[in-house]
């Protein structure tokens, strides 16, 4: 039983894949709250099937790229879950996700783009072929630098349509589709360590330099 979740946007979103399918799956309702509400997602989904912690097999863990706050809380998990449970932990860009579900669902048929939101008036974004195998990225940028006429996936398009016209497919990632890109192996499978693209807002305090 593959237990998946992805912290990288405003909301948490949790799911089970029982090697078939997804079988339950979880979103938060309120954002920025990843710390408060990641455990008892978690514990909702088990519940939804009957099953404990000690019947998961493998976690999957979205790493990114997105704020450091909500991705901290989710790799941390992750790790304590693998380690405790001693059971193998998945790290898969959430960008590649999105890229999946677009191919998947039938939102894209060609090559296209997936832009999601960066804050500070930039997006992360990567590109992808007919078969959501990521070309390029994924970076962070301005919108105005990176426009582009491509079908493009996720918030940034929703954000800044005037940079991306012709949004299309999922908004925000999904622990379903993540879960079903790791039992799948449809995206590189990575090791779970945030993908940030940038340095923290807050940074740890540095030595005083010398007067003398």
């Amino acid at each position: 039983m593959l237990l998946a979740f992805d912290t990288a946007t405003p909301l948490v979103t949790v799911a089970l894949h029982d090697g078939s399918d997804v079988v339950a799956e979880r979103l938060s309702v309120r954002p920025m709250k990843h710390g408060e509400q990641l455990a008892p997602l978690i514990e909702a989904v088990l519940a939804d099937t009957g099953l404990v912690r000690q019947d998961l097999t493998a976690v999957a863990v979205g790493v990114g790229p997105g704020p450091f706050t909500g991705l901290r809380v989710g790799l941390v998990t992750a790790r304590t879950l693998g380690h405790a449970l001693e059971i193998p932990v998945y790290g898969v860009c959430s960008l590649d996700v999105l890229a999946v579900e677009a191919v998947d669902s039938g939102a894209v048929t060609g090559d296209f783009l997936v832009a999601t939101d960066a804050r500070r008036k930039e997006v992360y974004l990567a590109s992808y072929d007919e078969a959501g195998a990521r070309l390029s990225g994924p970076v962070v940028a301005r919108p105005d630098t990176v426009a582009s006429e491509a079908p493009t996936v996720g918030e940034g398009a929703v954000l800044y349509p005037a940079a991306f016209p012709h949004a299309v497919g999922p908004v925000r990632p999904s622990a379903g589709w993540l879960a079903r890109v790791v039992a799948e192996e449809r995206a590189e499978l990575l090791d779970p360590d945030p993908l940030y693209l940038r340095r923290p807002d807050v940074e740890a305090a540095r030595a005083p330099k010398s007067v003398l």
